[in-house]
């Protein structure tokens, strides 16, 4: 059945370089709100499912594309363990292709990594219906440039995605959410001084007045961190994350424009409308109807991007532009390894 399904896959590269048509690879669609509107015949990828293989001791697991998170992540809860980049899934049937083409991570990014941090290995379909492997299921498998993690973040621009080794790590034994009440100002010192210190921090969280923290790992450490940093605790802490994982938080409940800023994390930044701050200052989500040639300038002027995360309407470019000789790295990239142009042709840039 694998290996039908994989010839199907080929056939219908195939077919698109034959007839000039664009593909747009697709898995459960739950994060097709995220970048440019793709072009093409859909190539739905979430036939092609299972896991392929997991090593519990050697923190290993391997799974096929469309294989769903929610999957993958209680056969690691049953042993205790997780991904480490904590992925927002933003649907029930969120594939494991679509988290890596995506890129995203969640709260527990700024302090375990991110996506690209902890692929080990990919096997894909370039743009001539090739199939390739890079990397394996080790860390120190590569000489030279990692492929592998190119496709992190690619969103199917460079090829389809059909297993991925990723490394996983224990769950923490405990956790605890305090909050604190301050102005930002005052968040973003807290913030950044508390991550250059040996703090259990896993989680930080600022949103209209409240500085929000997970402390997570030893239970002792756990106990100690709190009692150093004080704080009121939160009991309803996992439910709190994961409603800034998903977007299912009041915040986020908006029909505005949304932003998503990569700052300096000690960097003061202000536009009109509503702000949530996470990873220790670095990442900004902001709701604002300003034009976005505004939200990049007001980016540029802090050393920092800017995306276009979810609209209604979408303009020319949903990504911050590249500086020409980035761009030039990155359309050899997509010509190496789709040289006919057929893989979701938009997704990224307008002309990419």
């Amino acid at each position: 059945m694998v290996e039908l399904i994989l010839d199907q896959f080929m056939e219908a590269i195939r077919q698109a370089i034959a007839r000039r048509r664009p593909v747009r690879i697709r898995g459960s669609g739950s994060k097709d709100f995220y970048g440019g509107a793709a072009l093409g015949e859909v190539l739905d990828t979430t036939a092609y499912q299972g896991i392929v293989d997991y090593s519990p001791e050697e923190l290993v697991i391997t799974a096929r594309a469309g294989t769903p998170l929610a999957e993958i992540e209680a056969a690691l809860a049953a042993q205790g363990q997780m991904l480490p980049f904590e992925p927002p899934h933003f649907g029930p049937r969120a594939t494991l292709g679509g988290c890596v083409a995506a890129g995203l991570s969640g709260p527990r990014r700024a302090t375990s990594g991110a996506v690209r941090d902890f692929v080990l290995g990919v096997q894909m379909l370039d743009g001539n219906a090739d199939h390739l492997r890079f990397g394996g299921q080790v860390m120190k498998n590569v000489a030279g440039y990692d492929v592998s993690r190119l496709m992190a973040g690619s969103l199917g621009t460079l090829g389809l995605i059909l297993e991925v080794s990723l490394k996983v790590l224990p769950r923490p034994k405990a956790e605890a959410t305090v909050q604190f009440e301050c102005d930002e100002a005052r968040a973003l010192e807290l913030m950044n001084r508390w991550a250059g210190e040996p703090l259990p921090i896993s989680a930080t969280c600022y949103h209209d007045h409240v500085l929000t923290l997970r402390l997570s790992g030893a239970a002792t450490a756990v106990e100690a961190a709190h009692a150093k940093l004080g704080g009121q605790g939160l009991a309803a802490g996992e439910a709190f994350w994961r409603g800034i994982r998903e977007q299912s938080a009041n915040f986020f409940r908006s029909n505005a424009p949304l932003w998503r800023l990569s700052l300096p994390s000690t960097a003061a930044f202000d536009l009109p409308g509503k702000q949530l701050i996470e990873w220790g200052g670095a990442l900004r989500w902001v709701f604002t109807k300003a034009e976005p040639s505004v939200v990049r300038a007001a980016a540029e002027q802090v050393q920092g991007q800017a995306t276009l995360f979810r609209s209604s309407t979408k303009p020319r470019s949903v990504f911050h532009p590249l500086p020409q000789p980035l761009m030039a790295v990155h359309r050899r990239m997509k010509r190496a390894f789709d040289p006919h142009g057929i893989f979701n042709l938009g997704r990224m840039y307008s002309d990419f």
